[in-house]
C-alpha cells in the first residue's frame, strides 16, 4: 500500500464525511453550559432565599440589636456540608470562653433558616456547665444556613453559621414503628462520657426516646398527617442547682439526643426533667461519684 499522503493522485476514490463533528461537539458543549449555568442558579437562588429569610426571622427573635458577626474568635459551629440524613443531621456548637469566669455565655440560640419552624432550641446555660459546649441533631427540610447566636453575659450578642445541604428532613417519615415508638415514649438514659473528678468539667449524654413529630410527615399506611408531639422544654440540674435548660421545637430530630458539660463540685446528682408538647413530663437522674462511672 502507497504511503502517499495523497492517494488520490493514484486513482483511488476516497468517501469524505458529509458533515463535520465539530458543530455537534459544540452543541453538546452549549447544552452542559446551559446545564451548569441551571444549577449554578438554583444554588445562588436557594442561599439568596436563605438569607431572605434570616432578614425575616431576626427581626422577631432579636428585634434591632446589634449582632457581631464571629469569625471564630468566639463560636465554633460544626455541621456536615452535605447530609447523609436530612432528618438526622449532627450540629456541635463549642464556644470558647470559659463559663465560671469573667465573659460568660448566658444564652445560646440555635436557628435553621429554611425550616418550617426556624427557631430549633435555645439553651440557657450556667456557670455551672463550665464550658458552653453542645451537641444535638437536628431536622434540614432543604438547603439552608444553620446559624448561633450566643448572647454574652454582657448582653452583646455574635453570630456564626454554616450552609448545609439537605432537605426532606422535616417531612420525612418517622424512623420507628408508631406502636413501638409509643411504648418507649419518654424513657431516658443519661450516660458520663469518663470518670467523674471534681471541679472539672464533665461530659454528659442525655438520649431521649420520643417521636418528636413534625407534623409534617404523612402516616404511609393512613395517608393522614400526625398531629405534631415534640419535647418542648429541657431542665438539667446538679444536686438541684440548674445547670441548663433548653426549649426545643419540631426541628429537633426524633429521639433527641444532647451533649454537654458540667462541673461536679461536690459528689451528687445529675437530674433531668422533660415536658413535651402535650405536657407529659418524663425524669431522669445519675448518681456522680468522683472515681466512679455510671450510667442510669
Amino acid at each position: 500500500m502507497s504511503n502517499d499522503p495523497n492517494p488520490e493522485r493514484h486513482g483511488m476514490t476516497i468517501t469524505r464525511p458529509a458533515f463535520s463533528l465539530l458543530p455537534a461537539l459544540r452543541r453538546i458543549a452549549a447544552h452542559a453550559c446551559a446545564a451548569a449555568c441551571v444549577v449554578l442558579a438554583a444554588a445562588a437562588a436557594t442561599t439568596a432565599a436563605a438569607a431572605d429569610n434570616w432578614s425575616r426571622i431576626r427581626p422577631g427573635l432579636f428585634q434591632d440589636r446589634a449582632i457581631a458577626e464571629d469569625k471564630g474568635q468566639l463560636l465554633e459551629l460544626i455541621t456536615p456540608v452535605r447530609a447523609e440524613d436530612a432528618a438526622v443531621v449532627p450540629v456541635a456548637i463549642h464556644a470558647r470562653p470559659p463559663q465560671d469566669r469573667g465573659l460568660t455565655v448566658r444564652r445560646l440560640y440555635l436557628i435553621i433558616d429554611n425550616n418550617p419552624a426556624p427557631l430549633a432550641a435555645v439553651f440557657n446555660l450556667t456557670s455551672d456547665l463550665g464550658q458552653a459546649d453542645i451537641e444535638t441533631r437536628v431536622r434540614v427540610e432543604e438547603y439552608t444556613s444553620i446559624r448561633v447566636v450566643a448572647e454574652l453575659s454582657d448582653g452583646s450578642l455574635h453570630m456564626t453559621s454554616r450552609f448545609v445541604k439537605a432537605s426532606g428532613g422535616c417531612s420525612a417519615p418517622a424512623g420507628k414503628d408508631p406502636a413501638a415508638a409509643a411504648a418507649g415514649l419518654g424513657r431516658m438514659k443519661l450516660t458520663l462520657e469518663r470518670t467523674p473528678q471534681l471541679n472539672q468539667p464533665l461530659l454528659a449524654q442525655l438520649m431521649i426516646r420520643h417521636p418528636n413529630s413534625s407534623g409534617l410527615a404523612m402516616d404511609q399506611v393512613s395517608r393522614l398527617y400526625a398531629p405534631p408531639h415534640y419535647v418542648r422544654h429541657i431542665d438539667v440540674a446538679y444536686n438541684g442547682r440548674p445547670v441548663m435548660s433548653a426549649d426545643t421545637d419540631i426541628s429537633i430530630s426524633e429521639n433527641p439526643n444532647f451533649r454537654f458539660s458540667f462541673v461536679p463540685r461536690q459528689e451528687g446528682t445529675l437530674t433531668v426533667d422533660a415536658v413535651d408538647s402535650n405536657d407529659l413530663t418524663f425524669k431522669a437522674a445519675i448518681q456522680v461519684r468522683p472515681g466512679e462511672i455510671n450510667t442510669n
